[in-house]
């Protein structure tokens, strides 16, 4: 019921920025949440951020360097990922939460490298 697209991902060098986008294909205001995961090679999938109409957080491995962030009126959900290490390498999955059922996006890859 709801159709999301990831962009924004690349490849960017130690101590930069990205601005990654989730586009979603109907209002946000009525989500549950929306989230970002990702998932690095060889690791299972995580939590990074996660933002409903009242609350957001962020995993305690990007505090101070992510945050997410909404538009309600672009249905858009956003997360700004600045300080970047090659750690934070992985492929960044938007996530919803629609009436208790998951919804995912393609994923879009970030690559943290010299």
């Amino acid at each position: 019921q709801v159709q999301l697209v990831e962009s924004g991902g690349g490849l960017v060098q130690p101590g930069g920025s990205l601005r990654l986008s989730c586009a979603a294909s109907r209002s946000i205001f009525r989500l549950r949440s929306m989230g970002w995961y990702r998932q690095a090679p060889g690791k299972e999938r995580e939590l990074v951020a996660a933002i409903t109409l009242y609350s957001s957080t962020v995993t305690d491995s990007v505090k101070g360097r992510f945050t997410i962030s909404r538009d309600n009126a672009k249905n858009t959900v956003y997360l700004q990922m600045n300080s970047l290490k090659p750690e934070d390498t992985a492929v960044y999955y938007c996530n919803a939460d629609l009436d208790g059922d998951d919804y995912w996006g393609q994923g879009t890859q970030v690559t943290v490298s010299s």
